[in-house]
């Protein structure tokens, strides 16, 4: 059967995106054991709250070495909300600085518009050839967050660690005064703003076709 490691550092809604997996058939376990986040076939890295916050918490349990060995081994890494954020090269939030593991090249900066946080239901702009967003190019995702990335550049400062030297896609989504990634695809690296647990059936396909790259 088919494994997936939620890896589990303190900052996530873990409890939906294990029920999510579960109802795909996966044997999911929750755990931030080193050997299990390297064994299973899959890995999805959660994020909720502060991101210097997420990337410490992540750096406590050994989670950045987890993603990065995976990611040197061409081994499926998802990211999701803050877990994707973390991904890029830093994130300013409260006017302090804090630098991201560095796959992506970017800045997780304030969303510009009348209210925020961006909660509910958007449609995004899926990239050319996107693998996450196969057969969803219409649909609609569950997005709550405050801080995205509106000008990335595909390579940040370890993006030669992931195998093969991989295109960068991006999805787009738009909310208030901002455009914003939504998704990112590097490689191993898979990522996205918006939470796929939440977002009913469109979100249950987007694990299947990430569960389907393994």
């Amino acid at each position: 059967m088919t494994s997936v490691v939620v890896f589990d550092y303190g900052f996530g809604n873990v409890r939906s995106m294990v029920r999510a997996l579960a109802n795909l058939d996966i044997d999911v376990t929750l755990t931030s054991d080193y050997k299990q986040a390297m064994e299973a076939d899959g890995l999805v890295v959660p994020g909720v709250g502060a991101f210097a916050a997420c990337v410490e918490g992540l750096k406590t349990v050994g989670g950045d070495r987890v993603v990065r060995e995976r990611l040197e081994a061409g081994r499926p890494v998802l990211g999701v909300c803050v877990g994707l954020q973390v991904m890029f090269e830093s994130g300013v939030e409260g006017g302090t600085p804090a630098d991201g593991l560095g796959y992506i090249g970017g800045v997780v900066e304030s969303l510009d518009a009348d209210v925020v946080p961006h909660m509910g239901w958007n449609t995004v702009d899926a990239a050319e050839g996107s693998t996450l967003l196969h057969g969803l190019e219409n649909e609609r995702f569950y997005f709550v967050h405050s801080y995205a990335v509106s000008h990335p550049t595909p390579d940040g400062v370890n993006a030669s660690v992931i195998a093969g030297n991989p295109d960068t896609k991006f999805t787009w989504c738009e909310y208030g005064r901002s455009r914003f990634v939504a998704a990112v695809e590097k490689g191993a690296l898979s990522a996205t703003q918006f939470h796929p647990e939440k977002s009913a059936d469109a979100g249950a396909q987007l694990l299947r076709n990430w569960i389907a790259t393994f």
